[in-house]
């Protein structure tokens, strides 16, 4: 079948049979190899996605389902070839290893910060609760996230301010 979507703000058009997952599909049709397949039982987080703006299991979504969607993956956060402020934060605060599971964890806490601006630990920590890392013991991702959405709030309020 021909699916046409549109990835990270192009669109693009690629073939797959009706059962081809969209974590295949990304990776081998489309060369989006950032996202990661991990237990395909939707369970590691690690090919998580956005569906029109919305954080999914790209190992739980058969590509079919996103002909005419909007899909984003992690290489859709950087801007102009610069990592995005989350990215940097990731990269400050060490909160990825290995970095198997980053691209998933990124896209939900991409997904998670637009939702919820000012998050507590607590919050973030039961966003993260859908992913397995082994190696950070999310501290570090839960520090990265909340000091992102510091910024953005400290950001946002000295805009409001000059308007004024």
């Amino acid at each position: 079948m021909e699916i046409t979507c549109t990835l990270n703000g192009v669109q693009r058009t690629g073939y797959a049979e009706s059962r081809t997952l969209l974590s295949d599909f990304l990776r081998h049709e489309l060369g989006a190899t950032g996202t990661h397949v991990g237990c395909e039982h939707g369970v590691c987080g690690a090919c998580t996605v956005r569906i029109n703006g919305a954080a999914g299991r790209s190992c739980l979504t058969l590509a079919v389902q996103v002909d005419g969607a909007a899909v984003d993956t992690v290489e859709g956060l950087a801007e102009d070839g610069q990592l995005n402020d989350l990215q940097l934060a990731f990269k400050r605060h060490h909160a990825l290893q290995c970095g198997f599971c980053t691209a998933g964890i990124l896209m939900s806490c991409s997904d998670f910060l637009t939702r919820v601006s000012s998050p507590t630990e607590q919050q973030v920590r039961d966003m993260l609760s859908g992913h397995l890392c082994r190696c950070t013991g999310y501290t570090p991702i839960v520090q990265a996230v909340l000091d992102v959405a510091a910024v953005r709030a400290s950001n946002a309020k000295n805009n409001i301010q000059g308007d004024i």
